[in-house]
């Protein structure tokens, strides 16, 4: 069966989809599965094992020179890419009027489908016309995790839906490494959204802390502001404190795949560490912990909801992270 996953940004929502790639592969004997995603994210969807063909599409680039000759010519060999491979079912996993028109714009084998989320879930990105503009709207329950609405669209489309299926811990395809020594952990502090952000006092007696324990305190950045944080946070750590140079998101899925573990507000680079299974402590300072915190394991926790979190919190959450920690195999490695 040939299959067209598209689910094109951000970074936390494709990384939240990637469990439909073990739960496709373990139902549908013989899949085939192609990914459209953003041009940022390609290098991490092709780290993921069970994706044959990763599909850059470049949206975002393309709106700021919508009627240029050099972006017509892209859209046009982007169509042309997606047109060679004829799909038994087409997913459009972000339920958006962008995403919804990229699955029409795929070809589909005889019987072949589009299908996408039929109705709004809270606290989920949908928009209405996608029930129009695809052939089967799936339903979808009102209230229900991130990483479970996308399984059970993929289940329901594809008809291996079963009563205990989601009760299984998602699955993800990406492993992590040895741990270095002396075992570092990442401090994912950077957020594109304002209601997210943790307060620079916290990050600074958190890395204080790690340090106090024989932890090396990596902080990357992303932008002139964050690097600003990176540096008062890793300076609070002393000589164990190391501001990560920009790197991009492969690369840095490599150096996060050592480390010991993460702890991280409500990011793209948090549910990174998610997927790879390290021990991981999520922060959020607004009520969505239900739909987008980490679950199914022991060593990963979200803390805070209505309100942000005090660093003894989060430092109380990493210890109990830390000791229900599971056995890091020596052979375990990253997807390339």
């Amino acid at each position: 069966m040939q299959i067209l996953i598209v689910k094109l940004s951000s970074l936390g929502d494709v990384v939240q989809t990637l469990p439909v790639l073990h739960d496709v592969h373990s139902h549908v004997p013989g899949a085939q599965v192609d990914w459209v995603v953003e041009e940022g994210f390609h290098d991490l969807v092709r780290r993921a094992s069970g994706v044959r063909r990763v599909i850059p599409i470049a949206q975002r680039r393309w709106r700021k020179t919508r009627w240029s000759t050099a972006t017509r010519e892209e859209i046009r060999a982007h169509r042309a890419v997606l047109r060679e491979e004829s799909y038994d079912a087409v997913i459009d996993c972000q339920g958006l009027v962008k995403s919804a028109w990229v699955a029409r714009q795929a070809r589909l084998a005889p019987g072949g489908f589009t299908a996408t989320f039929g109705n709004r879930s809270e606290l989920c990105g949908w928009e209405w016309p996608v029930r129009w503009m695809l052939q089967r709207p799936i339903p979808m329950p009102a209230r229900i995790h991130a990483v479970a609405r996308t399984r059970l669209l993929a289940a329901r489309a594809l008809g291996y839906e079963t009563r205990a299926h989601l009760n299984d811990a998602p699955v993800y395809p990406w492993r992590a490494r040895p741990l270095a020594e002396p075992p570092r952990v990442l401090i994912a502090h950077g957020t594109t959204r304002a209601d997210n952000e943790w307060p620079q006092v916290s990050w600074c007696d958190l890395a204080q802390r790690l340090a106090g324990e024989g932890f090396d305190v990596l902080v990357p950045h992303a932008s002139a502001a964050e690097e600003a944080l990176a540096r008062a946070i890793a300076a609070r750590a002393g000589a164990r404190g190391q501001v990560l140079p920009r790197m991009r998101l492969a690369e840095l899925l490599d150096t996060m795949s050592q480390c010991a573990g993460v702890v991280g507000v409500d990011s793209g680079v948090s549910h990174m560490g998610i997927a790879l299974d390290l021990p991981l402590v999520q922060i959020f300072s607004q009520p969505r912990v239900w739909r987008a915190g980490p679950v199914g394991r022991a060593h990963q926790r979200a803390v805070g909801g209505d309100a942000a979190p005090d660093a003894g919190e989060v430092w109380s959450a990493w210890q109990a992270c830390w000791r229900a920690r599971p056995a890091r195999p020596a052979n375990l490695q990253v997807a390339s």
